[in-house]
């Protein structure tokens, strides 16, 4: 059965469908989504101030020091000392928290297989296919927004 052409909000609904999804399959360390992010970001950019790292992930200062408390105390976080500016303080990921984002990671993959399962051989390739072009996209405007910023 053909399904009727999709517009743009019914795309949107269906993204936000599979993030849902995808996001609530992930239990462990029972981390908010925010904390999840903030993890994720440590994971891939390496340690960074505060002030960064509240500017990326769009929330307060106030509210990024609260988080990373957070994160601290649950082991998942650390605050070290910046070694070219005495004065500031890096955050970085923990390897407890690293092996918390891993298995994080892990739920939410085996979530979005069980969704494919469920599909074609030709859905699958074209979701993949969607998926990947997608996040290319998304990355490339974020290289380009960094750059304009600098």
């Amino acid at each position: 059965m053909d399904m009727p052409s999709k517009g743009p909000d019914d795309l949107i609904v269906a993204v936000e469908q599979m993030i849902r999804y995808v996001r609530h399959s992930a239990r462990t360390g029972g981390l908010s989504t925010a904390a999840s992010s903030t993890l994720a970001r440590l994971d891939r950019e390496g340690p960074q101030r505060l002030t960064e790292l509240a500017r990326a992930e769009g929330v307060s200062q106030p509210n990024m020091t609260q988080l990373v408390t957070r994160l601290e105390r649950a082991g998942l976080a650390r605050r070290s000392a910046d070694a070219s500016d005495g004065r500031g303080v890096l955050v970085a990921v923990t390897s407890a928290g690293l092996d918390v984002l891993a298995r994080r990671r892990a739920e939410r993959a085996a979530a979005l297989r069980l969704l494919m399962e469920d599909m074609t051989g030709p859905e699958r390739q074209a979701t993949t296919t969607a998926l990947l072009a997608l996040a290319r996209v998304i990355h490339n405007r974020q290289e380009s927004s960094e750059e304009d910023r600098a």
